[in-house]
C-alpha cells in the first residue's frame, strides 16, 4: 500500500502532470492532467447508446443533514422525524466549490468513502467565475486561470475513482444575462477544457447542465450545449435545483437531444414532486414536494437517471424567509417530505 503523500511530493507529482494518492491495500489511484496552460486533449467517446450510470449503486450519506435531523426530532417529534426519512434513506449529491478549502485532499476523501461504502458518487462541480451572476450563491473562480487551475485539482482529486459529475449549475442559462461578448466565449471555452480534462479518466462521467425547461429555448441552449462541449461529455442535465415535473422535463430534454444527435441526459427530481408554482418561482417556493426517488431506471432510453442533485432542505438563497444559499432549513425539508407522493 502506498505512503500517503506529503503535500510536497504532491505538488512535484501535479506539476509533471501526474499525482499518487492513497487508495486501498495494493492500489494506487494515477490521474494524468495537463497544465492549466495547456490544451486539453480530446477524450475518448462513449458507446452509442449505453447509458453510464446503468447499474450503479447510488451512494446514501450515512451523515445528512435530514438524518442528523431526524435522529434529533425522533423522541420529541416523531411523526416529523419519519418524514425526514423519506430525504435521508435516498443517495444525493455531493457539492464542490470555492469553499472546499484543500480541494485536492477533500475531495479525494470524500469519494474515496462512498467507494469503500460500495456507492458511486454523484457530485456537483460548481465555481465557474462570476458564478449564478453574483446573486445568490455569488462567488467561482476569481477568472480563468484560476478556474482552469481548480478544475485541474478537482480531476487530480478524484483520480481514478468512479464518479457522475453535473458541470456548473445555471453556467450555460445565465450566458447571457451578465457576461460581455467575450466573456461569454470565454466561459464556453472554460466549459469545454473542464469537460476534456474531467472525462480523462474512463471512470469519470460528465453531464453539463442545461437549465430547465422554462428557461431558455431547446433549440438555443442546444446549440449553448454544443459550444460548451457536450458531444464531448457524456450529456446534459436538466431542473437541477428547480422545480418543473417529469413529463415536462422530458419533453425538454427530448427536443435538446434532438437537435444534437440523440445526446443522453439526467433530470433533477428532488424537488419537483408537486411541479413548479403558477409563476414558476425558483427561490424557495411554497407547497413543493420530494420528486421521484434518484433512480437509474427512468423507462426512457435518453433518460440515464432520475438523481437528486440539489439537496432536499437546502435553501435557494435569502428568499421567501429562506437562510443563505445552501443552508440546512429543517421547515423546508419536512414540508417536502410530508407533501412527497411515496
Amino acid at each position: 500500500m502506498a505512503a500517503r503523500l506529503s503535500t510536497l511530493a504532491i505538488a512535484t507529482f501535479a506539476l509533471l502532470g501526474a499525482v499518487s494518492l492513497p487508495w486501498s491495500a495494493g492500489c494506487v489511484l494515477r490521474r494524468s492532467v495537463p497544465e492549466a496552460g495547456a490544451e486539453a486533449p480530446k477524450p475518448p467517446p462513449r458507446p452509442a447508446g449505453i447509458n453510464p450510470l446503468a447499474g450503479k449503486r447510488l451512494w446514501v450519506d450515512p451523515d445528512s443533514s435530514a438524518r442528523r435531523q431526524a435522529a434529533e426530532w425522533r423522541g420529541s417529534r416523531p411523526a416529523d422525524a419519519a418524514a425526514l426519512d423519506k430525504i435521508a434513506s435516498q443517495p444525493q449529491a455531493e457539492w464542490f466549490g470555492d469553499w472546499n478549502t484543500n480541494l485536492q485532499k477533500e475531495v479525494a476523501d470524500r469519494l474515496q468513502k462512498i467507494v469503500n461504502d460500495g456507492g458511486f458518487p454523484v457530485a456537483v462541480v460548481y465555481n465557474i467565475p462570476n458564478r449564478d451572476c453574483g446573486q445568490y450563491s455569488a462567488g467561482g473562480a476569481s477568472g480563468a486561470a484560476a478556474y482552469r487551475a481548480w478544475i485541474r485539482q478537482l480531476a487530480l482529486g478524484i483520480g481514478s475513482r468512479p464518479v457522475a459529475l453535473i458541470l456548473e449549475p445555471d453556467a450555460l442559462g445565465l450566458l447571457d444575462k451578465c457576461l460581455s461578448p467575450s466573456d461569454q466565449a470565454e466561459r464556453l471555452a472554460l466549459l469545454r477544457d473542464a469537460v476534456r480534462v474531467l472525462r480523462s479518466h474512463e471512470d469519470t462521467v460528465v453531464y453539463i447542465d442545461a437549465g430547465n425547461a422554462n428557461w431558455i429555448k431547446a433549440p438555443q441552449m442546444a446549440e449553448r450545449l454544443r459550444s460548451a462541449g457536450v458531444l464531448e461529455a457524456d450529456g446534459f442535465a436538466l431542473n437541477v435545483s428547480n422545480y418543473i415535473g417529469n413529463a415536462d422535463t422530458i419533453r425538454y430534454g427530448e427536443e435538446i437531444s434532438r437537435v444534437l444527435g440523440g445526446v443522453r441526459f439526467v433530470i433533477d427530481t428532488s424537488r419537483n414532486g408537486n411541479g413548479p408554482t403558477a409563476d414558476f418561482q425558483w427561490c424557495n417556493p411554497d407547497g413543493r414536494a420530494l420528486g421521484s426517488p434518484p433512480t437509474t431506471e427512468t423507462g426512457n432510453r435518453l433518460v440515464d437517471a432520475f438523481l437528486w442533485i440539489k439537496r432536499p432542505g437546502e435553501s435557494d438563497g435569502t428568499c421567501n424567509g429562506g437562510p443563505k444559499a445552501g443552508a440546512w432549513w429543517p421547515e423546508q425539508a419536512l414540508g417536502l417530505a410530508q407533501r412527497a407522493k411515496f
